[in-house]
């Protein structure tokens, strides 16, 4: 395979496909619409992971201390009702079961990454605010990406406020926590970006970009998706190779169905796999 082939491969497939592959601290092997903007979906969570971690360095909060898990949040849109989020939408029942209880915020993170809970991810963005997760971005230094509302906040939705990324985006969000190298500083300590990097690499939704690696294989990533909407990115750790990062954000033209999300599922294991068969070449 070369990058070219992979290029014509994708050309085929109707809608945006956008591509960033390279390894840490290195310019991009491969690339493909790298700062064409996508819905964000989940994969804004690593982001949200890394504003919380920053807070608690710097002592605004402690992320063992027990907070309320309440369902009612602040609308980014001035004005506008508070909102709520809906369970069957949601991807983690265990932070539902503490409904009306506390849990820490270390916990919620957790959740919020390796089960993708969105429930969680709107109490962590009620605790650090959406301008923390806006000055991760852009101290990894994102060119396009925003974290303009929470999940499910429908009248900001409306209002034109919404979340988006680029793949180049995330691989350098991704790159800033495996290094802990960004201009103008680092995004975090050593310390906390090893353990960003250990729930990242603890992700239990691994049907896209880890399906395509074998089995066995480390990856710390994070993966979104909505109707029409696929990404993953990661940091790949081989035993025989240099770490390398690999974002895919797909915006497909497909038909929303289940047959879909599972084919769109399918191209990005293509992709990781033809990523790791050229692993040593990048």
């Amino acid at each position: 395979m070369t990058w070219d082939d992979l290029d014509a491969h994708l050309d085929r497939v109707p809608g945006t496909v956008s591509a960033y592959v390279g390894r840490l601290d290195a310019p991009p092997t491969w690339t493909r619409h790298p700062h064409a903007a996508h819905y964000a979906a989940s994969t804004m969570k690593v982001a949200v992971l890394a504003a919380l971690h920053r807070a608690a360095e710097a002592g605004a909060l402690d992320l063992d201390a027990p907070v309320p898990v309440v369902n009612d949040f602040d609308s980014a849109q001035p004005g506008a009702p508070r909102f709520a989020c809906a369970q069957h939408y949601d991807n983690d029942d265990a932070v539902w079961d503490r409904l009306g209880g506390t849990a820490s915020l270390r916990w919620l993170a957790d959740r919020m990454i390796v089960r993708s809970s969105n429930l969680a991810t709107n109490l962590v963005i009620g605790t650090v605010g959406l301008p923390a997760v806006a000055e991760v971005w852009a101290l990894a230094g994102a060119r396009t990406s925003v974290t303009g509302r929470g999940i499910e906040d429908f009248a900001a939705r409306d209002a034109g406020i919404t979340n988006t990324v680029t793949a180049a985006d995330l691989a350098t969000l991704l790159g800033a926590l495996a290094t802990g190298a960004t201009t103008p500083g680092p995004l975090a300590s050593p310390a906390a970006c090893t353990t960003m990097l250990d729930v990242l690499l603890a992700q239990e939704h691994r049907d896209d970009l880890a399906a395509g690696l074998p089995e066995g294989t480390r990856i710390a990533h994070k993966n979104g998706w909505v109707r029409g909407v696929r990404h993953g990115a990661g940091v790949v750790l081989p035993d025989d190779a240099p770490p390398y990062l690999i974002a895919v954000c797909t915006t497909t033209d497909l038909d929303g169905s289940d047959e879909v999300e599972d084919d769109a599922c399918l191209l990005l294991a293509h992709i990781s796999a033809q990523v790791w068969a050229a692993r040593h070449q990048l």
